[in-house]
C-alpha cells in the first residue's frame, strides 16, 4: 500500500475558457487522467465558470481570434479567416457545424464528459470571486462542486505533479 502512495500522481487544471471548443481539452485531460488513477482538481474561473452551469446549451464556437480554425468540408478543409467573424450568424453557423461534426464522429458531448468527470470523482472548484463578479450563485451551477478562491487552487497546485492552464 505504501508503494502505491509513493507512486500516486495528481494534476490540477485552471479552466478559464467557456466556449464549446475550449471546453474539450480540460474535460478530456481530466477524465483521462482520473481514469488512470490520477487525482484531478479542476479550478473554474472567469469564463471557464460557464462550463459548470446546469444547462450547457449556451456553449458556442467563437471564430474571432481563431485563425487556426479549419473545418472538414467536401473532402477538404475550409479555413475561417478572422474577418469572417464580423458577419452576422457566423459563430452560430460554426457552432452548428462543430456540433454536427462532433455527433458524426462519435465524440462525447461536453455534458457527457462533465458527467464522466463527476463519476470519476474529479474535484471541481468554482471560483468564488468569479461567482461574485458575474453575480452568479451556487444555484446556477451543477451540484457537488467545491466553492473556493485562489488560495484553494494553490493548496492543490502546490501538491500536484502536473499543473495545466487551459
Amino acid at each position: 500500500m505504501l508503494d502505491q502512495m509513493d507512486n500516486a500522481k495528481s494534476m490540477s487544471i485552471i479552466v478559464t475558457k467557456g466556449t464549446l471548443d475550449w471546453a474539450y481539452p480540460p474535460f478530456i485531460l481530466a477524465t483521462t487522467a482520473a481514469a488512470m488513477d490520477v487525482e484531478v482538481t479542476m479550478f473554474f474561473t472567469f469564463y471557464g465558470l460557464q462550463l459548470l452551469k446546469k444547462d450547457l446549451d449556451h456553449l458556442k464556437i467563437s471564430t474571432l481570434g481563431n485563425p487556426g480554425m479549419e473545418m472538414p468540408m467536401m473532402g477538404g478543409h475550409m479555413s475561417m479567416p478572422n474577418m469572417v467573424s464580423m458577419l452576422p450568424g457566423v459563430d452560430r453557423a460554426a457552432t452548428t457545424m462543430m456540433k454536427n461534426l462532433i455527433k458524426k464522429k462519435g465524440v462525447a458531448s461536453i455534458p457527457d464528459l462533465r458527467e464522466a468527470a463527476v463519476d470519476l470523482e474529479v474535484n471541481m472548484i468554482a471560483c468564488q470571486m468569479t461567482l461574485d463578479l458575474f453575480e452568479l450563485s451556487q444555484d446556477d451551477l451543477i451540484d457537488g462542486l467545491e466553492i473556493g478562491g485562489a488560495a484553494t487552487y494553490m493548496e492543490n497546485a502546490l501538491k500536484s505533479d502536473i499543473n495545466l492552464y487551459i
